[in-house]
């Protein structure tokens, strides 16, 4: 679940993004201050607006936000009152981790893509990459599903020629590093980065440019 604000672009609207709608088609339903998205066909939920939001919670920055579990219960309480069932689940668990390849395997039905098994530091997740400089050991920083990259792309679990995909591990240019370089590849950190360090600022600090 991913929360976005931005009161200049859009107006007093946050805006909450629950599911990759993948181009369906989609309809909406307002009461009150909330709408909510869904898929025309399925009719599963993808995305609420509530608008006039200042009216219930205060909201810090712009882009994506993040909320305490007191806010999103005050947006619950909002949902219900408009007549909605559904409720939202807050998620703050870093979106933006140091990684570590522990295992890559081509993809059997790619020339180029590795099936990568990367240790994030409570777990390890299953990433599709195409980076060619992905390898076993490689410290980088991985994108999990819930991220919002500076380009405003959303990440979210999917599926790259049929494997399962649980995240990006980034490049520079990705995540608009200062001079990175305009070469294809995955950032290379250096061995003091710390396997599940939170943040983007880590990068800054011990990448190492591969040119």
């Amino acid at each position: 679940m991913i929360f976005t604000y931005n009161k200049e672009q859009v107006g007093d609207v946050l805006m909450v993004i629950v599911a990759e709608d993948k181009g369906q088609p989609v309809q909406f339903e307002r009461k009150g201050q909330v709408a909510r998205v869904f898929l025309e066909e399925a009719g599963k939920t993808v995305a609420w607006n509530i608008f006039d939001v200042w009216s219930l919670i205060e909201i810090a920055g712009n882009g994506q936000v993040f909320l305490t579990d007191e806010q999103v219960a005050t947006l619950n309480v909002a949902l219900a009152k408009a007549g909605f069932t559904e409720s939202l689940v807050n998620d703050n668990a870093p979106k933006f981790v140091v990684g570590q390849i522990v295992e890559l395997v081509p993809h059997p039905d790619s020339d180029h893509l590795n099936i990568c098994q990367v240790n994030v530091g409570d777990k390890t997740v299953q990433i599709v990459a195409g980076a060619p400089n992905a390898a076993q050991g490689l410290k980088t920083i991985v994108a999990l599903p819930g991220a919002m990259m500076p380009s405003g792309s959303l990440i979210f679990p999917g599926k790259l020629r049929g494997e399962d995909s649980f995240g990006m591990m980034c490049s520079p240019r990705e995540l608009v590093l200062p001079n990175a370089p305009q070469v294809r590849g995955i950032i290379e950190l250096d061995d003091s980065a710390e396997v599940g360090e939170i943040g983007r600022a880590s990068c800054r600090e011990r990448v190492c440019w591969i040119v």
